[in-house]
């Protein structure tokens, strides 16, 4: 099935350059606006749509500030600072475990709670202050390459964590971010309200106080754009969108991004949620961020303005119109005010986006066409090829994140090439499916020639009749050629799969597994999950062709997938137990001490090799045995 990209209302190209000249001919006072990325994402390389947006914006001449608040965040809970913080808050958080006890019994974990709390004295959280500093010029130094102090400063960082929240709890600080909970349920709208407000378990409040509101202090925006990929960035985002309405009510606050999108039907529907910020931006956000920024104190009709909905005196609407984007009319990102040797890695990882939407989008259980309002479109390749020159140039690093949602093989073929003609000598790494014509090995001479290091794969299932289903377009045996191929050439592969799609069996699922185990030497890393019904998938869209049926619990208004029955194959605690099953008993050789893509990126291209038995927690039998053989 074809991903329909007809949002309604396209606006043309022309017609939006006509706009744009109208703009251009009425220019009126250029504006200041700051672009936020809010927490929880793991800080080892910018997220790209704030130096995406920073670029489109300040060609038209406007001021940009970014910041970076999630970068800043992890750099903040890892310092002396933070944990004197975490220090003086143990005596608050043991009187509120003590106010508990008088009305009843605490609980087995408030108990362990209490415990832990007294173990937080000045002396522990010195030594962890010193450690966490340890632990950060790690992962910003040479150091990084050493595999066991590089793993000792994830620990660190762990344990870091899961001190901070003993103060927060029953919030749960995690690194890696995304296991981050605030106890609250981020599905519901009336649940993140309340996280808001509540000052025990809600560490953003602590960090807009130090990080973002003395930001908006100083620099002053007019505008303040919010870019929200996960939609666990909610807590963080409204929380920083609540207090800037309190302390700064004239700033025009707008919120964007992948999670921003597949909400569109909701926000308008959430009052009590939008009045935390003045607009939204949906599907692709320069034209339609650039147009409000200048629409913003005149007496422009916000109806005109693509991909928007916004809050009035009169209520809530969603404008009438939509845009997408020409590619070769975007400018490179701008890195420029991001503070890239703060990052958690030791030289900078730069992504880059040459395409948009997916040159296949044909998969049944993908809903990446519905951050789109037009289809498939790439910059050509000497554009592409300019711009990495520039990036790598300007910014002194040779490490690149291409961070298209799949590669374009035509494109492959020609970005291989061209890389390796011009001598950029950089490192990159993409996303990429298991296509036939990918399958000469001229191919992956270039591929090795011109720096591809790292490339994640869309496994899904190594079942041909579940791939049929899915409509993957691939079988088996390109998968095995693919991996056999990437592996000689010294690329390093992450196979990505799930169990449970709709009509998958047990004995499917095994298969899969058992095909992974029976090329395990040239699988390098695996990420494996259990299938999501999201809400705008085909397979939802058509729940009954595929035989399935959904609750939607109207009390979960930001819900963005379902709980789903099947009437053949796995179901969802089917499926849970296959995929246990699998990881108690996949090859060792694939359980790395090192998980975070970046840093196994960053290893391979540093070593130049995807032999890496220094990452993994258990060298498998046969490995030991030929590493003995060489002593």
């Amino acid at each position: 099935m074809r991903i329909d990209y007809n949002k309604g209302g396209l606006l043309s190209s022309e017609l939006i350059q006509l706009r744009r000249k109208e703009s251009d001919a009425n220019i009126g006072p250029k504006k200041k606006v700051m672009l936020v990325f809010p927490p929880d994402w793991y800080p080892s390389e910018p997220y790209l749509s704030l130096p995406t947006l920073a670029a489109f914006l300040r060609r038209a001449g406007h001021e940009v500030v970014q910041k970076d608040v999630n970068l800043e965040m992890y750099d903040w809970y890892f310092s002396a600072d933070f944990l004197k913080r975490v220090l003086k808050r143990v005596p608050q958080q043991l009187d509120r475990l003590k106010r508990i006890s008088r009305d009843r019994s605490l609980t087995e974990p408030e108990t362990e709670l209490q415990l832990a709390l007294c173990e937080c004295t000045r002396s522990r959280i010195a030594e962890l202050s010193d450690q966490a500093e340890q632990a950060k010029a790690i992962v910003r130094s040479p150091d990084f390459y050493d595999a066991e102090k590089l793993e000792w400063a994830i620990n660190i960082f762990r344990e870091v964590t899961a001190t901070i929240s003993l103060v927060y709890a029953p919030a749960r600080i995690c690194m890696p971010p995304m296991e981050t909970d605030l106890s609250y349920k981020i599905f519901m709208s009336s649940e993140v309200l309340e996280a808001v407000n509540d000052t025990q378990v809600n560490v953003y409040r602590d960090v807009f106080e130090h990080i973002l509101r003395p930001a908006i202090e100083e620099e002053k925006p007019e505008i303040i754009g919010l870019s929200i990929v996960l939609r666990q960035q909610l807590f963080s985002t409204m929380t920083f969108c609540a207090m800037i309405k309190e302390a700064f009510p004239d700033i025009h606050i707008t919120i964007g991004g992948n999670t921003v999108t597949r909400l569109r039907d909701v926000l308008p529907n959430t009052p009590r949620l939008f009045a935390l910020f003045d607009s939204a931006i949906v599907y692709e956000g320069e034209t339609a961020f650039l147009q409000l920024i200048e629409a913003i104190g005149t007496d422009r009709n916000f109806n005109e303005i693509p991909n928007l909905l916004w809050r009035d005196e009169s209520g809530i609407h969603t404008s009438s119109v939509t845009s997408s984007e020409s590619m070769s009319d975007l400018p490179p990102p701008d890195f420029d005010g991001l503070p890239l040797e703060k990052y958690f890695v030791p030289e900078p990882i730069l992504p880059y986006l040459a395409t948009r939407g997916c040159y296949w989008g044909r998969c049944e259980f993908c809903d990446h066409g519905e951050g789109y309002t037009a289809g498939y479109r790439t910059k050509k390749i000497q554009e592409v090829i300019e711009e990495v020159r520039l990036l790598r140039d300007k910014y002194h690093t040779r490490m690149f994140h291409f961070t298209d949602e799949s590669y374009p093989p035509a494109l492959f073929r020609k970005l291989t090439r061209a890389l390796k003609e011009e001598k950029m000598d950089i490192a990159w790494t993409t996303h990429i499916r298991f296509e036939k014509s990918l399958l000469d090995d001229e191919v992956w001479q270039d591929a090795e020639d011109s720096g591809c290091k790292f490339l994640h794969f869309g496994y899904e299932s190594g079942s041909e009749r579940v791939l049929k289903l899915m409509d993957k377009a691939t079988t088996t045996e390109v998968i095995q050629r693919s991996m056999e191929l990437s592996s000689k050439h010294g690329v390093w592969n992450h196979v990505m799969g799930f169990f449970g799609f709709p009509g998958e069996r047990y004995e499917d699922a095994k298969f899969s597994m058992q095909f992974l185990e029976d090329n395990k030497e040239h699988v390098h890393s695996i990420g494996f999950g259990t299938f999501d019904l999201s809400k705008h998938t085909p397979v939802a869209k058509n729940a009954e062709k595929w035989g399935v049926t959904y609750y939607a619990n109207p009390e979960w208004d930001l819900a963005l997938d379902y709980y789903f029955t099947v009437k053949d194959g796995l179901g969802i605690e089917d499926a849970e137990r296959v995929f246990e099953e699998f990881e108690q008993n996949h090859y060792p050789g694939w359980d790395l001490k090192i998980f975070i893509r970046e840093y196994v990126f960053l290893y391979v291209a540093h070593f130049g090799t995807n032999k890496l038995p220094a990452l993994q927690f258990r060298i498998a039998p046969d490995e030991k045995d030929q590493a003995l053989a060489k002593v």
